[in-house]
């Protein structure tokens, strides 16, 4: 059976059921089996999109090419709170392996703020190729990379979601077995999307200053 933990609020208000214990699986079956089997489909989505871009990347349609909007040093800003978010992600998990919950949701707390910044300056240069007329509907180039580089900036977004949402749980129940999977499975996938980042980074901006 799955072990509940109750919460009662103020009178008038229902209590809150928080899963505590993960529920039985069959023998060779997990959460970790299920997850790593999420980050492959993941995987095949971006891999599609990389064709994609492989394929389209090079139609301009009369319009601006890589080297006329790509600011390869705001991008390598960008490219550094991701890797240094990936770093804190690893300090966290380092204290929770230790049982340390102060420190564990600081360095997460670290990590969220490096995570925001990367979204913010991601949509700040959306927002300034779509002010200068480059926007996703000028050639079949911009269409590919707005995707891409937006479904990679969305998934962090989700990520960062996630990652506040167990801050609050850890905070309000400890470092508990269901909390820490928790926390294993959000490093996995932060993790590839550093490793996606580094491809999108490599392939559509560094060879794109190539074209």
């Amino acid at each position: 059976m799955t072990t509940a933990i109750t919460e009662t609020h103020a009178a008038g208000h229902a209590p809150v059921f928080y899963v505590a214990d993960e529920h039985p699986h069959a023998e060779g079956h997990s959460t970790m089996l299920g997850f790593w089997i999420y980050l492959m489909s993941d995987c095949l989505i971006f891999a599609i999109l990389f064709a994609t871009y492989a394929v389209l990347g090079g139609n301009y349609a009369a319009g601006p090419s890589p080297k006329d909007v790509f600011e390869l040093p705001l991008v390598a800003v960008n490219t550094t709170m991701l890797l240094l978010s990936s770093i804190t992600y690893g300090f966290a998990v380092l204290a929770m392996q230790k049982g340390r919950v102060v420190p564990t949701q600081a360095w997460l707390a670290i990590t969220a703020v490096f995570g925001l910044c990367f979204v913010g300056i991601e949509l700040h240069e959306f927002s300034g190729l779509i002010a200068e007329g480059a926007g996703p509907g000028r050639s079949a180039f911009l269409s590919a990379f707005f995707t891409l580089v937006g479904t990679h900036g969305l998934h962090v977004s989700t990520g960062l979601l996630w990652l506040v949402t167990l801050m609050v749980q850890v905070g309000r129940h400890g470092l508990t077995t269901a909390n820490r999977r928790r926390l294993m499975c959000l490093s996995m996938f932060w993790h590839f999307l550093d490793v996606i980042w580094i491809g999108v980074f490599t392939f559509v901006y560094l060879m794109g200053m190539l074209r």
